[in-house]
């Protein structure tokens, strides 16, 4: 990638001919000398009493070398999998905080809880071993569905969670809430449920560690290793975190999902402590339904204030969300720190109360997917718009504009008190509805009647809160092969990180891109790092790669004034050059740092040009755009067919144009998925996962979509030097509410007011059948 493709042009990735060419390295392609294999048995039962375990049979299997159970883990002092986020209810009192055992001890909490771990010399070893093991369960009662956990009588996932509540947490003002409730001219009130979801990652999960001179070398597919590494030290095995060196190598795809601590991190490191060889483990499809942690799984009530002029006044939320059996590693976040602060989107209301209540269900657990609470505080918002302009008889879109915040309020603090440092909302909506034709919508809708179809148009505007570390990391060293190496705290799955960065780099520093390398994923060559979550990588990252590139120029000034006895204030630097000003006398960046190692190393006195720095991040970002979406329904079949998608986003100053539109159309196509095709469905007798296999549970194909038309509108963002917002969640947060917009418009006529998602051919049939 030549230097002269700058900021903000459309440049092709820099990482696909090599992943595309079947170069890329993920986990399941390490192999280490002496290597062996593992499975992991999990419970076929939702809720169960854990009898006696017999290894017997499968330690009898040629090549297993060992089974280990609970039992082993806690007579070695090993501890569960924590929860890293304190949590106080409404009454000051602390969240429930149960165990969450590497294997499981007593009980079973879920199908797919983790029961044994067996290893052996080969994978089919392990596997047959797995199925040797003999485990006495005597099943109980469970609690699946999120709608009814609560109810006086229904099981108990844990004893010391009262009604299934793990926590019962409230943000906002409550009193100034239950006021302007009381001096409302019109109320609205909604009840919607946001599906839980399987995050379905292409890459699966892997580990594989290797425990060698009194420390563990950890290969796994992350989103960031040093949150593993930290948790792994000091609450499992109990030792200086500095015993753990993770290593991410390629990632394909996390969401969210790959950013947590897993048993199979645990096993395998304490597998191959106790054997002294590498261990690896690698998840089936089939295992990561039961295994890797799911998304959403929201039910909520929201009621809407309006004063006689239809301006908002207040918002009040009740949440039940839902953690699954046991506590991710930041679940309790995400519903409620995390989802709730952009409860006030892009309105002017004046104050908002949200409860939040967390439900054990005997169900995998739950944690971030991509967008982290946000989606569904968004969908709760735009859903209760369109049905407050329909009780009211007022344009939806009219609504919008009247309550939106305006440019010249930035910054604003929101009822959530969260600071916009810009937006130009009005703007944004402007472009998408002359994008997408919206004032011709009534003649479109006309033809698809006389074909006997019901068309809709739906939109949806977001506003998104990106989130992470206060802090990241950068580091620039000039090799020795000439190349420039950049070494960073993030972790790509996929998202381009690679080109932004070399891009950064050398807008910098004026290098061709061809000479930078991007590194990431060691914690021993990157001691620090945010790791990728949160759309928080360019922005932070970014910042850390400029403060860098700045600290390498101040050195290379130093440098410059050694290799041509110059004075440092008659040194500049342009265009990766520096110069003798008013001379023709000067050196490349490059040429400059080899020949201050070359000097260096015959023992004289020479400044290097390599630097590394971490960036405070003062303050995040809030990108927002408007979604809209128009849909044709065949009344016959309930099938939903997408005529046409637009999205007009402002993601603040876009650094490539390509890679944003990427990230756009995979959150659009991850939350159509939600919308009208994912159903996560569980027995509600046994608590068997229905939906446990790709022949089950419908993933979006290409042929599900029209083509995503995206355009970006640019409204810098003020609070980092960059002018970037966080992109990477942005199409998941929007469309689903624009989905489900327009399938209820296309219903309307029908007498159908509202709809769950997802929105399936059968629900939809359904309700046009009831309707009739």
């Amino acid at each position: 990638m030549p230097t002269k493709f700058g900021l903000a042009q459309p440049v092709r990735r820099v990482e696909d001919p090599r992943l595309l060419k079947g170069d890329g390295r993920y986990t399941d392609d390490i192999t280490l000398p002496g290597m062996l294999w593992s499975a992991v048995l999990r419970s076929p039962h939702a809720a169960a009493t854990l009898g006696a375990i017999d290894t017997a049979a499968a330690l009898a299997v040629p090549g297993v070398l060992a089974v280990y159970t609970g039992a082993d883990l806690s007579a070695d002092g090993i501890g569960g999998l924590p929860c890293a986020i304190p949590l106080k209810n409404r009454d000051g009192t602390p969240r429930v905080d149960p165990p969450h055992p590497v294997l499981a001890e007593g009980a079973v909490r879920h199908v797919g809880d983790p029961v044994a771990f067996i290893v052996a010399e080969t994978q089919k070893a392990a596997r047959d071993g797995a199925e040797a093991v003999m485990v006495e369960y005597d099943v109980l009662p469970s609690a699946t569905d999120l709608a009814t956990a609560t109810d006086a009588g229904q099981p108990a996932v844990w004893p010391e969670a009262k009604d299934n509540v793990c926590f019962d947490w409230e943000t906002g003002d409550k009193a100034k809430v239950d006021s302007l409730f009381q001096s409302a001219a019109h109320i609205t009130k909604l009840t919607v449920v946001n599906n839980r979801v399987v995050v379905n990652s292409m890459e699966a999960r892997a580990a594989l560690a290797d425990y060698a001179d009194g420390r563990w070398t950890l290969h796994t597919n992350t989103q960031g290793g040093w949150v593993i590494k930290s948790l792994l030290g000091q609450a499992v095995f109990k030792v200086p975190e500095e015993q753990f060196r993770v290593m991410t190598p390629d990632v394909g795809g996390g969401f969210g999902m790959k950013l947590f601590l897993y048993a199979e991190h645990v096993l395998t490191c304490y597998a191959s402590r106790k054997l002294g060889r590498p261990v690896k483990w690698v998840s089936e499809r089939s295992e990561a339904f039961l295994s890797d942690t799911q998304g959403r799984d929201n039910i909520t009530d929201i009621e809407l204030a309006l004063d006689q002029d239809n301006k908002f006044l207040a918002l009040r939320t009740r949440n039940v969300a839902g953690m699954g059996a046991y506590l991710s590693t930041f679940a309790p976040m995400i519903p409620t720190m995390a989802g709730t602060k952009v409860l006030a989107s892009v309105y002017g209301f004046q104050a908002i109360y949200a409860n939040v209540i967390g439900v054990f269900t005997n169900t995998v657990p739950v944690d971030a997917y991509r967008g982290a609470g946000r989606p569904e505080s968004n969908y709760v918002v735009e859903r209760m718009i369109d049905a407050a302009a329909a009780e009211i008889g007022m344009d939806r879109i009219a609504l919008r504009r009247l309550n939106m915040v305006k440019p010249d309020a930035m910054p604003y603090i929101s009822a959530m008190k969260q600071t916009y440092d810009s937006g130009d909302f009005n703007r944004v909506l402007d472009a998408a509805m002359a994008k997408m034709d919206w004032a011709s919508f009534e003649t479109r809708r006309a033809a698809s009647a006389a074909k006997g179809k019901k068309r809709g148009i739906g939109m949806a505007y977001y506003l998104e809160a990106t989130g992470g570390a206060p802090t990241e990391r950068a580091e620039i060293r000039f090799a020795d092969d000439g190349f420039v190496d950049v070494f960073v705290g993030t972790q790509s799955t996929g998202q381009g990180h690679e080109t932004a960065y070399v891009m950064l780099t050398a807008d910098q520093l004026g290098i061709d891109g061809d000479k930078i390398r991007i590194r990431q994923g060691d914690t021993d060559t990157i001691p620090t790092g945010g790791g990728t979550g949160g759309a928080r990588s360019l922005y932070s990252e970014g910042q850390a790669i400029l403060v860098t590139a700045a600290s390498v120029i101040e050195k290379g000034k130093q440098a410059a004034s050694e290799a041509l006895e110059a004075s440092v204030a008659d040194i500049e630097f342009t265009a990766g050059r520096f110069a003798v000003v008013g001379t023709d006398r000067g050196m490349d960046i490059i040429a400059l740092a080899s020949a201050q190692r070359a000097r260096a190393a015959k023992g004289e006195a020479a400044t290097q040009l390599d630097a590394a720095e971490i960036a405070k991040i003062d303050s995040h970002t809030f990108p927002n755009g408007c979604h809209m979406a128009e849909v044709e329904i065949d009344p016959d079949t309930g099938m939903v067919d997408v005529k046409r998608y637009i999205v007009c986003d402002d993601v603040g100053k876009a650094v490539n144009p390509l890679i944003v539109r990427g990230q756009v159309h995979g959150g659009v196509a991850q939350g159509y998925g939600q919308a009208v095709l994912e159903r996560t469905s569980y027995d509600p007798t046994s608590g068997q996962l229905l939906s446990g296999s790709l022949m089950d549970y419908a993933l979006p194909r290409a042929s599900d979509l029209p083509d995503i038309e995206v355009e970006l509108i640019e409204v810098p963002c003020g609070t980092n030097p960059l002018g970037v917002k966080g992109a990477g969640e942005a199409g998941a947060v929007g469309s689903p509410p624009a989905m489900i917009n327009a399938i209820v418009d296309a219903l309307r006529s029908a007498g159908i007011t509202a709809i769950d998602m997802p929105a399936t051919p059968e629900k939809v049939w359904k309700a046009l059948q009831m309707a009739a």
